[in-house]
């Protein structure tokens, strides 16, 4: 990939996630990044298009990192507690790949766009399918209804972790879906 390309999506990435993406112009991404207008539209058509290659890195980065903390259990009942724990390191601030905890990108960019129904909409779509399809793939004997509330709980551990800066909400959660792993039997 180009180097100012990659520098240009690097840096709306750091940006936006930082601040919102309504909130940060292409003149502050060229002013952070040192890179030309006339180079980032050579790259990049519209802003939109920035954005959506943001949405793209942060998802790769986002499945790699989900796909080395669940292979991290050694068997499919070890995959609940190893999935919220590895959102608790991420709130917490102590596992580096995924960066500064603040929220999902995903939700944060999502609600920015009114339309569900536009390319960046469908984007953060596309990544919470893409999740809800990891975790079903490492619990394939699991009713399927209680992978539906593990992924709930994730989106909810994220989100309270950073509205509400709520530590435990990870914790609490591996132990709410415990007793409903006992009432699905």
């Amino acid at each position: 990939m180009n180097q100012k390309r990659q520098l240009l999506i690097d840096t709306a990435l750091d940006l936006f996630y930082r601040y919102g993406v309504n909130s940060i112009g292409i003149n502050e991404i060229l002013k952070v990044s040192g890179v030309a207008k006339k180079t980032l539209y050579s790259h990049f058509a519209s802003k939109e298009a920035l954005i959506l290659a943001t949405l793209e890195q942060r998802h790769v980065i986002f499945i790699e990192w989900l796909e080395e903390q669940l292979q991290k259990a050694e068997a499919e009942e070890n995959i609940v507690p190893q999935l919220f724990a590895a959102l608790a390191s991420w709130i917490d601030g102590t596992d580096p790949k995924l960066g500064k905890f603040r929220g999902c990108f995903f939700i944060n960019t999502s609600a920015e766009f009114s339309d569900p129904n536009s390319a960046v909409s469908l984007s953060c779509r596309h990544h919470k399918a893409s999740i809800h399809q990891m975790i079903t793939q490492y619990m394939p004997n699991t009713d399927p209804l209680l992978i539906d509330a593990i992924c709930i709980m994730k989106e909810g551990v994220i989100t309270a972790g950073y509205v509400a800066n709520d530590h435990s909400a990870a914790n609490k959660s591996i132990e709410i879906l415990k007793r409903l792993r006992q009432s699905f039997g």
